[in-house]
């Protein structure tokens, strides 16, 4: 859906009834009138929708989501996840696409904090390779948009063909994923576990798969000041990139270039996903303990980016390139490193909720990017 934000929000009404966004194929002549080619509406939009029911659904799952069972909750993703491509496909104004977002913000939200509470009932390697698969999922979403909207597929039928994703999500959950034996996780990361200081008391009692019913607010309240350590760096990190992906991204504009401006928004999503799967990818080669330092350099990415927006310095389309493939590698790195390191450093009665509640920190950093992105493209458009 960020990967289609522009063409959203350049949505177009055809001929009769049908509706359809503008593949944009070929390069089309760019709006002289504004220095950034400005859509009415910022990409910010998009965002928002698609975050906002996903900050709700993590702000309330620690509370009390674990009453609903699993299987519900993963039933509800996948419908709302084809509902949302279908509306978007098929809808004739901007304001009914972005109902089409929230559902899949809904879907998404929902299905996070699910299955990230669900790596608690497995070895802790398996959060490697969850970190590694949404990283994989961000990287075909935009790279087959880009691709098959490239290739002159119109903005509709790609979203319609991505209708077999929740099918295969559902099947992957009720008939592939295999139920949870117990725990031994041994070898060297028990031995880095063992190197590490707790982030809370380990005292309770043995660790029960229902136990996660039976936390207090007061032992809540004390693993979330445990997992600020990790929580803070994560929402600045998350801030700074999609304030850039959302905000900036789309007055980041080169006219000395073959691409139109909505084939260099995609092709910056796309970049950015492939950083981000890179990163999200490698654990096993590369562990993080201080994620404040990507945080730090994060912010850097923001600062320089934002300054280029306003100076328009950077010479060739090529350089912001690079800089977004380095922007989601940091990113990933952030991502995988904090929900690895949250994992060594709870005990095994805490891990399901302490996952749950970390979930909520990229989905309040990209929350506030939106609402600060918002008015910016608006001043911005407005002084051009």
């Amino acid at each position: 859906m960020l990967s289609a934000a522009h063409d959203i929000l350049s949505h177009k009404r055809a001929s009769g009834n049908q509706s359809h966004v503008d593949p944009d194929p070929v390069p089309t002549p760019h709006n002289n009138s504004s220095r950034f080619d400005c859509n009415s509406v910022s990409t910010a939009a998009v965002l928002l929708a698609d975050i906002l029911p996903t900050l709700v659904i993590k702000l309330l799952a620690p509370l009390g989501l674990h009453l609903l069972p699993y299987s519900p909750r993963v039933l509800i993703s996948g419908v709302c996840a084809s509902g949302s491509f279908i509306l978007v496909a098929f809808s004739h104004s901007v304001w009914t696409s972005l109902c089409g977002v929230v559902l899949a913000s809904i879907s998404s939200g929902l299905g996070e904090v699910t299955f990230l509470s669900l790596t608690a009932f497995y070895p802790r390697a398996v959060i490697s390779w969850w970190s590694s698969g949404t990283g994989g999922a961000g990287l075909l979403g935009a790279l087959s948009y880009l691709g098959l909207t490239q290739i002159g597929l119109s903005p509709q039928h790609t979203l319609l063909s991505m209708l077999g994703i929740p099918a295969l999500l559902l099947a992957s959950y009720f008939f592939l994923l295999t139920s949870p034996e117990p725990q031994d996780p041994g070898g060297e990361e028990e031995a880095e576990r063992a190197a590490r200081q707790p982030l809370m008391s380990s005292e309770a009692p043995e660790w029960k798969p229902d136990a996660r019913s039976s936390l207090t607010l007061q032992e809540k309240w004390t693993v979330f000041k445990g997992l600020l350590w990790y929580i803070v760096p994560l929402v600045l990190v998350y801030f700074a990139e999609y304030f850039i992906n959302q905000g900036l991204f789309e007055l980041l504009f080169f006219r000395n270039t073959s691409l139109s401006h909505a084939q260099q928004y995609r092709w910056y999503q796309m970049l950015y996903q492939a950083g981000v799967f890179a990163s999200r990818s490698s654990l096993r080669c590369c562990r993080i303990r201080f994620t404040w330092a990507l945080a730090l350099l994060q912010c850097f990415n923001l600062a320089f980016l934002l300054v280029d927006v306003w100076l328009n310095f950077l010479p060739s389309i090529y350089f912001v390139f690079l800089i977004i493939l380095y922007e989601g590698l940091l990113g990933g790195a952030a991502y995988v490193n904090t929900f690895h390191n949250i994992a060594l450093e709870t005990s095994d009665e805490h891990r399901e909720f302490a996952m749950a509640t970390a979930c909520v920190s990229d989905t309040l950093g990209i929350s506030l990017s939106g609402v600060l992105a918002l008015p910016l493209h608006d001043f911005l458009c407005q002084l051009s």
